[in-house]
Formats: C-alpha cells, sequence, structure tokens
C-alpha cells in the first residue's frame, strides 16, 4: 500500500535518533516493516510489533534475506493489552499512523501511559497522525470524537490540542507537518521526550 521506501517520518526520526543517541526502538504498527528496515540498516535494534500475522511473517522474512535478524525481533501482537510481556526498557518509540487508527482517546492515553513504561529515562516517543487540515476531516460517517468512518475503515484526526492532551509523562520537542501519498494526506509527526 505504501512502497517498499522508508517514509518521511522514518528518515527524520532517524535523525532525531542519532541526535539523541537512541539504540534501540519499539516500533508500533510496523505494517510491511518498510521503516523497520531502514532502521535497522541504520544500526538501530528494532522491537516491531504488529495485529497482523502476515505482516510480522514478512518482516521477518526480509530481516533474514537482507540480513537485519540480529537487529530485529518481530511479533504479533495488540497494542490495546498490557505490555508487561515486553522485558527490556528502549532509547525510543516509534509509530507511523498508528495513533489514527480506531482507537478513542483514553485508548490513546493508555497507550501513551505504556509507552512511557517501556522507555528509559529521557527516551523519546515519535509518532505521526493524519491531522485536522487532512483532507478527510470530517467527511464519511462521524464514530464519536474526531474519528470518522470512510470505505468501511476508521480514522482518527488530530488537532494540536488533541496533541497536547496525550503529553501526561512528556513533554514536547516539536511537531513536524508533512503530507503523505498522492491525496495527500496531510500528517503530524509529533516528538515527544519522557519526563516521568
Amino acid at each position: 500500500m505504501f512502497g517498499l521506501e522508508p517514509s518521511y517520518s522514518a528518515k527524520k526520526s532517524l535523525e532525531i535518533f542519532k541526535k539523541y543517541n537512541i539504540k534501540n526502538i519499539l516500533e508500533l504498527g510496523a505494517g510491511l516493516g518498510r521503516d523497520t528496515m531502514y532502521f535497522a540498516n541504520n544500526n538501530i535494534k528494532v522491537y516491531a510489533l504488529d495485529f497482523s500475522p502476515c505482516a510480522i511473517d514478512t518482516i521477518n522474512k526480509k530481516s533474514k534475506k537482507f540480513g537485519l535478524d540480529k537487529l530485529i525481533t518481530a511479533e504479533v501482537f495488540d497494542i490495546r493489552k498490557d505490555f508487561s510481556f515486553i522485558r527490556k526498557n528502549f532509547d525510543g518509540c516509534y509509530s507511523h499512523m498508528l495513533y489514527c487508527m480506531a482507537l478513542t482517546l483514553s485508548e490513546l492515553e493508555a497507550l501513551n501511559y505504556k509507552i512511557n513504561l517501556k522507555l528509559k529515562d529521557d527516551g523519546i516517543n515519535i509518532y505521526t497522525v493524519r491531522n485536522t487540515s487532512d483532507g478527510d476531516f470530517q467527511k464519511g460517517s462521524h464514530i464519536g470524537e474526531d474519528l470518522y468512518e470512510m470505505n468501511g475503515f476508521i480514522v482518527h484526526f488530530f488537532s494540536d490540542e488533541k496533541i497536547k492532551k496525550l503529553l501526561n509523562g512528556y513533554k514536547n520537542l516539536g511537531i513536524i507537518r508533512f503530507d503523505e501519498g498522492n491525496f495527500p494526506r496531510r500528517l503530524s509527526m509529533v516528538i515527544n521526550q519522557k519526563t516521568s
């Protein structure tokens, strides 16, 4: 769906990860691994999670094919569940468009808290979301909050105010706005640092 090249957000995240000397990350909603491979190719250890067994199988096959299996661990996981099975702490966390899936604000607050528990002190959490200037915002069926269903797919859209609501335990280091795809989707890349 998104091609094989790393996303813009992965390229920008790598710059930030290098700046903060981040060596290992938790990637949530890894999909088919285009960003996973990019991080591993740049010597960052990635613990990749996705809900889809097919996606995780693809990542595992790619990591072996390209000799990156020592840098990548990929497992099937529903991010709405407890993270206690993950025994290690991470320098950073990365997720591209996971937060704008069919998750309510309370589910996102719980997710942010679980990520916080898995980050080392001063760890970096980077996530991207479709923002309220996106062309699809307020189109389709309104599900509640800022969630809209179009063609059977639910998208959660984010204002800067909503991004600020998710700062419990973090401070914001910046928000980068960018476009992705032919439509284009209008996204915000949120860079947060753990404070507690």
